[in-house]
């Protein structure tokens, strides 16, 4: 009870926090806010369906019951330039902000009733007719408060393994505009919870449904409630080829096997360092390609258990020691060196990326592997971003997060105002 109240006293917070900006909003005339860009709330209704991707979720539970329904609502908030000028015409009416979800199961003894809050970005992928565009957007951030796998309590829950998780989420939908400040949103939705790999079990939990909502836009321009056309011409793009260093950092559950080749869960974290280079193509404002250098430092590679000789009579707190001992590989084996070919989509504040590689320079059979990856760069600075990313082996073995910061050479991109 103590945990709701908190979750419920923190979601109160948050909104009075959203309401706060969106008032000083209407009196921020000395940043010309009002001139240059709109802001919205909006709130949204997310019923989906759960894939029964695993036998937990198929009913193989306490209460055998099958798992398939969800329900979320959204509260959110977002800001964008004022439509039918030049940055609205390159990036499509480009918008972003941040959103705070709950999320109901069905089985909250068994998953919980997590809080998810999340960066998000969206634009327009084309204008059907003046009040009507068809739309595209995504989330990505962390959700709280999972009920996950534990061996006494919910020892049938193979889908998630830890209380907080990543969330990713991709829609698209229908904005209709209905006045000044009211827009009537619908379409359809995919979401992915996981944890990284950072514990074990980490199956995840995926669903698709539609998305209903209203945002109130704050402070568009009367002039702008219909998308015109803009008579603006579009720059020309210097083509040019950029430079990428990421540093990257995290760390990651795995698989060991025993002398018999029975495979069993590590009951530590290992460490995982890399880096990637990319010498990236410029072709375009919003898309650029190229290869990228990928080398990595994977503590877990090649993990091998042996079982311990327990003691006649083990110690009252015998649940603390590990049935099992766990020995690292040689070091050279936990290093890999790849290539992988590199694609970005470039909006404001936020790049998404994605990747196939292969690691051509190894000595583990762990690392001997087809990877692939999926990236967000958050602008820092015009040369400098954060990274947030994670890798697969051949499209859906968990690998590793990817969690770093970057440096950019050799940019031209033309600065847009």
């Amino acid at each position: 009870m103590k945990n709701d109240r908190q979750k419920r006293a923190a979601i109160i917070e948050l909104l009075l926090i959203l309401f706060s900006i969106a008032s000083s909003a209407e009196n921020a005339d000395s940043l010309n806010l009002r001139n240059r860009y709109y802001q919205t709330l909006g709130i949204e209704f997310r019923p989906e369906y759960i894939f029964p991707s695993n036998s937990f979720l198929k009913g193989n539970n306490v209460y055998n019951n099958h798992i398939n329904t969800a329900f979320s609502g959204h509260l959110k908030y977002a800001f964008g330039v004022q439509p039918n000028n030049l940055i609205d015409k390159i990036y499509k009416g480009v918008y972003q902000g941040f959103g705070v979800a709950y999320y109901n199961f069905g089985e909250s003894k068994l998953l919980g009733n997590p809080v998810a809050a999340y960066l998000y970005q969206g634009a327009r992928i084309t204008q059907l007719n003046p009040t009507l565009s068809l739309n595209y957007e995504w989330n990505f951030g962390l959700s709280f408060g999972w009920k996950p796998y534990d061996h006494d309590n919910n020892p049938d829950n193979l889908v998630i393994g830890s209380k907080d998780n990543a969330y990713i989420n991709a829609n698209f939908y229908l904005s209709q505009i209905l006045s000044r400040h009211i827009d009537l949103v619908a379409g359809i939705s995919l979401t992915h919870f996981s944890n990284g790999n950072t514990k074990i079990p980490n199956a995840g939990l995926n669903t698709t449904g539609i998305r209903f909502g209203l945002i109130y836009n704050i402070t568009r321009d009367d002039k702008s409630s219909f998308h015109v056309p803009a008579a603006y011409d579009i720059p020309h793009f210097p083509r040019h080829i950029s430079y990428d260093l990421t540093l990257f950092g995290s760390w990651r559950r795995a698989g060991a096997t025993l002398p018999d080749g029975e495979k069993i869960a590590s009951t530590e974290a290992y460490s995982v360092y890399g880096f990637n280079f990319a010498p990236m193509y410029n072709l375009a404002y919003r898309f650029r390609t190229g290869l990228s250098l990928d080398g990595v430092y994977d503590g877990s590679a090649d993990l091998t258990g042996e079982e311990n000789i327990m003691p006649i009579e083990p110690p009252q707190d015998h649940k603390k020691i590990p049935p099992y001992s766990f020995h690292q590989s040689a070091f050279h084996k936990r290093m890999a060196l790849g290539i992988s070919g590199r694609a970005e989509y470039v909006m404001p504040y936020f790049t998404v990326g994605i990747g196939l590689g292969v690691n051509i320079l190894k000595n583990s059979e762990d690392l001997k592997s087809f990877y692939q990856l999926l990236a967000l760069k958050i602008e820092v600075t015009r040369s400098t971003y954060l990274h947030v990313g994670y890798t697969l082996r051949n499209f859906h073995n968990p690998n590793y997060l990817m969690l770093g910061f970057g440096i950019r050479f050799h940019n031209k991109r033309p600065k847009i105002n």
